[in-house]
């Protein structure tokens, strides 16, 4: 880690980004203290949220961290400075800039198969979807449909507001990573581990810190 004493407005720090950081460290469920700052941290298994949105990174274990420098002291965490410990072996998970996480989420296995068949329903009623009309099997004669009831339009916007476009899973990955700028502030941000592995089967998970270990689960 690098920490340099400042003065009090000598300079200016680049604006935050990341997540919101809760006000202190033990807000979080797991929380430490480091020779240079605390630190609450949060394991969000793989899931990572933003502006209204919620996203998984399936193929990474994603832990919510915060720090909370010093006074007077200027703080510049990196994410490689972190590592996971998982189920006390003695090989720790290195994070990955979230550039390769957009890559391997922009792979089109990261996707779902539209083409997947679910059900549901309450009682005896249920909905099939992914299967093929009655019209579509093979075989058979077309089947007439019911017509449909008039839709009425929709309003135009009635708020006056225009709408504010959503935020792709990619542009989020990086929005909402930890800072690796300095920061006299609380500071926050998501870091992703690499893990293919089934949550299911960790039952220790320790985050490894500036020589202090938090317990995440």
């Amino acid at each position: 880690m690098r920490f340099a004493c400042v003065i009090v407005g000598a300079c200016v720090i680049a604006q935050a980004q990341g997540t919101d950081p809760k006000p202190k460290a033990e807000d979080y469920e797991a929380h430490a203290q480091t020779p240079h700052a605390a630190v609450g941290a949060e394991f969000m298994v793989h899931s990572f949220s933003g502006q209204g949105q919620t996203y998984i990174a399936k193929d990474f274990l994603v832990v919510e961290v915060a720090l909370y420098p010093a006074k007077g002291q200027t703080i510049q965490a990196r994410a490689g400075e972190f590592a996971l410990r998982i189920n006390g072996k003695k090989e720790m998970l290195r994070p990955v800039a979230p550039s390769v996480v957009v890559s391997e989420m922009q792979h089109p296995g990261w996707t779902q198969d539209r083409h997947v068949e679910a059900g549901g329903g309450v009682g005896n009623t249920g909905v099939i979807f992914g299967r093929p009309t009655p019209s579509q099997i093979p075989g058979e004669p077309p089947q007439p449909r019911a017509p449909r009831t008039p839709r009425a339009p929709d309003p135009d916007n009635p708020s006056g507001v225009d709408p504010q476009p959503r935020v792709t899973a990619g542009e989020l990955v990086v929005q909402t990573a930890l800072p690796e700028d300095p920061h006299q502030n609380r500071i926050s941000g998501f870091i992703y581990f690499p893990y293919k592995g089934k949550p299911s089967g960790i039952k220790s998970l320790e985050l490894l810190f500036d020589g202090v270990s938090i317990k995440l689960r």
